[in-house]
């Protein structure tokens, strides 16, 4: 598996699995194919609430703890120095670990820097092995990193191709921030899947339009974390380190930015109020 070594030393995978919209229930089997498949790097958080679920199948997996990278993120509802280092507890609890391997700040509300002290914290204590961000906008994003002692090492984003993030990602790599995609194929918006660019690119390696996704994401240097509740498709989704996209076609996949959000503006003040007050249930 290629890595990308992040700000402080680490190394992360550069494709890994996500559990986003899986439902607890179906949590434990998902991962548990994912890791079969060859997954060594989970993401999750405590707004998914199937941690259980992710713990339940690293147990069952056989898979040395040291072999893998394990993802989880604070929710607003929890920010603030104390609050934050109870989440963290209750996270760790429900995963079933001893440590994360990366701890993220999931949104940039609330009191963000309290919760960025108690992380800082806690990696020094040698809890989390890299602490970072997602959601965070530059403006936010710099603000931290001027007011901080620790620099996020991660700023997880919506990053797909139509809405490549390449502005962005120029100013987090001179900032020392590992750019990573949620939502690589855009959850099918746009058609994304039978888009006659990325198909036309597709049929010509002899691949899939997903492959060929992930492919693009791994050639910027973006980490990325797919989902599937299929194993074929995560066996799919992991068979991409064996062709590479050439430059005329990472350009022409470049022209499908369309520069906007297909799901949330995070600077939008409706979105900053929904999901500002929205609280876990524990």
């Amino acid at each position: 598996m290629q890595t990308v070594t992040l700000s402080n030393g680490v190394e992360m995978p550069i494709l890994g699995f996500g559990v986003y919209q899986i439902p607890p229930e179906e949590t434990e089997r998902a991962v548990s194919d994912a890791l079969a498949a060859g997954y060594r790097s989970l993401d999750t958080a405590a707004a998914y609430a199937n941690e259980e679920g992710v713990g339940r199948a690293i147990r069952s997996s056989g898979v040395p703890r040291e072999e893998l990278f394990v993802t989880t993120k604070l929710w607003v509802s929890d920010a603030g120095e104390d609050k934050a280092k109870r989440a963290f507890d209750t996270s760790l609890r429900k995963l079933g670990l001893d440590y994360l391997d990366l701890y993220l700040i999931h949104q940039p509300y609330g009191d963000v820097y309290g919760s960025w002290r108690a992380m800082e914290n806690l990696h020094g204590q040698g809890l989390i092995r890299a602490i970072g961000v997602s959601n965070f906008y530059p403006d936010r994003l710099v603000d931290l990193i001027d007011r901080n002692e620790v620099t996020p090492a991660v700023n997880q984003v919506e990053t797909h191709p139509f809405y490549q993030r390449t502005a962005d990602q120029e100013l987090m790599r001179k900032r020392g921030v590992q750019i990573e995609s949620w939502g690589p194929f855009a959850e099918g918006r746009n058609s994304l899947f039978t888009d006659p660019h990325l198909s036309k690119i597709a049929a010509a390696h002899g691949r899939s339009v997903a492959q060929v996704v992930l492919r693009w994401l791994i050639q910027r240097d973006v980490v990325v974390i797919p989902k599937s509740v299929r194993a074929d498709r995560m066996a799919e989704n992991l068979d991409v380190f064996d062709f590479e996209l050439t430059d005329d076609q990472m350009v022409a996949i470049a022209a499908l930015d369309t520069g906007a959000s297909l799901f949330l503006d995070h600077r939008d003040p409706a979105v900053v109020s929904q999901l500002g007050n929205y609280a876990l249930t524990t």
